[in-house]
């Protein structure tokens, strides 16, 4: 869900607070870490390597306490830095000394340490704090949902700052320990890998890891009563899923689901490359959203997504962007095609798998489907605006690009790129032009106008745009060897609708609201 931070009129005003004389020598960081997007996301002067995380949970009252841990260093002699959150803070320390805080507009927390912070140099960076998630709004909205036996943390493109400080950007990545105690017969769940869990007292301590670069969106909080499955992949890579013991009449279609996350991973690495990370897995909550969302390692999925039986496509879609999207992250959410565009695209791919349509096919329907007027047409995949960012453009015109360069530069280069990008970009960050430079250079043709067109410019692209080397339809019945792929000319719109459409329409929602 895109929704601004902090008012621009309240990032100003914190921009000119003085800086200490006994600073002279540094300055404070930006409030903001400069995407033009979200002016107030992430925080300048510092980088965070790693979040330790030490929470306590009680669904009954929906009190969260927590200390958080930081391991920061200064990119910039630092008098003061800002950390993005919003519940109520008792006590910072930086270095082991007590540091001075206050609030600044919405969810800013500016933190003066007692002496100044050198350039280059790691910190630790200690925050106590208390409060109940769902209490806290930004301008009337919670992203934290609570449930009827606990709460979930799972939005984009912020959730963290309803549960833990930190720089709140995806440009900021680091590794997670996440620690939460709940009451005995409550699980937490989180990302990456479960570690140990113990039980004193009548609580319940469950320990996790994410060991790899993870955007502070991508992190994931999930208490609640769950059914849990376990497994491993053929390669030895554990999967864990959880299921609300209460999702009713959706329990049966969600299990369907998400149990073949290990089946579609496997696939996706002969798409994309190897998997990036140490851990698989979902989770399905007893929430009345209907979004879904790519949270590192174990996807979110409403139980809506599953309200028409199973559909395996959003899963699909979900675990495509652990390699488009949480291993190589946005650099500005301008970029958000990277993301969006390419996890649709395997949703189609997936479809070609499965004899429901190929994804010329869906091109095709997906282009027919609106007429030149349609303001569909106005919006520019490769930088929406914020408003439009989780715009379906953004997903099927997005995803037409791909098969749009498909076509020009074959199969070969097309999934060559496919899978090589996300290992030259490995646990990084991109804009939109690093891909059109990259698939430039592995296929070795001029690709600026067709990203252009697909991207860029307003209105709807003539049909050779789609299929520009396509032959003419042939006047005459032709033939062709048994089981040899081809791809046609497009139609405005083809006959018949692909029998993967409607399951890959229902994940329109995945990020509904958003």
């Amino acid at each position: 869900m895109h929704r601004k931070v902090i008012a621009p009129s309240v990032l100003a005003a914190s921009l000119l607070l003085v800086i200490p004389a006994s600073a002279a020598s540094s300055g404070p960081g930006a409030p903001g870490i400069g995407d033009p997007y979200y002016p107030a996301s992430g925080n300048g002067g510092y980088e965070v390597s790693h979040y330790d995380l030490r929470l306590q949970y009680q669904p009954k009252t929906d009190l969260l306490e927590g200390t958080a841990t930081l391991l920061t260093t200064a990119k910039q002699d630092l008098s003061r830095f800002n950390l993005d959150f919003g519940l109520e803070v008792s006590e910072i320390r930086v270095n082991g000394v007590k540091a001075k805080f206050a609030k600044s507009g919405t969810q800013e927390l500016e933190v003066t340490p007692a002496s100044p912070l050198q350039r280059g140099k790691q910190s630790s960076v200690v925050v106590k704090y208390a409060g109940k998630p769902s209490e806290f709004k930004v301008d009337g909205w919670s992203a934290w949902q609570r449930t009827p036996d606990g709460g979930i943390a799972a939005q984009e493109p912020d959730s963290a700052v309803w549960w833990f400080p930190s720089n709140d950007h995806p440009l900021d990545k680091a590794t997670f320990d996440v620690s939460v105690n709940v009451p005995d017969g409550t699980q937490a769940i989180s990302n990456g890998v479960l570690q140990s869990q113990s039980s004193r007292l009548g609580w319940t301590r469950y320990n996790w890891r994410s060991n790899k670069p993870q955007a502070t969106y991508l992190a994931t909080l999930a208490i609640g009563k769950f059914d849990i499955t376990t497994d491993k992949t053929s390669s030895g890579l554990p999967i864990l899923n959880a299921y609300s013991r209460d999702l009713g009449d959706n329990a049966g279609a969600a299990r369907a689901s998400v149990e073949r996350t290990g089946e579609v991973a496997e696939w996706l690495e002969g798409v994309f490359g190897p998997y990036p990370f140490n851990a698989l897995g979902g989770y399905v909550p007893n929430v009345p959203s209907g979004f879904a969302l790519e949270t590192q390692t174990r996807p979110f999925y409403s139980p809506r997504q599953f309200a028409n039986g199973s559909n395996v496509s959003v899963v699909v879609h979900e675990l495509a962007h652990q390699w488009y999207g949480d291993s190589v992250s946005v650099e500005g959410w301008k970029d958000i095609w990277i993301n969006e565009g390419f996890a649709r695209y395997s949703q189609w791919l997936w479809s070609e798998k499965e004899g429901e349509g190929t994804a010329q096919e869906l091109a095709d329907w997906a282009y027919g489907l609106r007429t030149a007027e349609d303001p569909f047409w106005q919006v520019k995949p490769g930088d929406p605006g914020p408003e439009n960012q989780f715009h379906g453009a953004v997903y099927d015109r997005g995803a037409i690009a791909i098969q749009a360069l498909r076509n020009q530069i074959g199969d070969e280069k097309f999934f060559q790129i496919l899978k090589g990008w996300p290992t030259e970009r490995a646990y990084g960050n991109a804009k939109v032009g690093d891909f059109v430079r990259y698939a430039e250079k592995v296929s070795g043709k001029p690709l600026a106008q067709l990203f252009e067109t697909w991207l860029y410019t307003p209105g709807k692209p003539a049909a050779a745009a789609l299929n520009p080397t396509a032959a003419p339809k042939p006047t005459k019945p032709t033939t062709k060897a048994p089981g040899a792929r081809t791809q046609e000319a497009p139609a405005a719109k083809p006959a018949a609708e692909p029998k993967s459409w409607k399951k890959i329409a229902a994940t329109d929602t995945v990020h509904e609201g958003h």
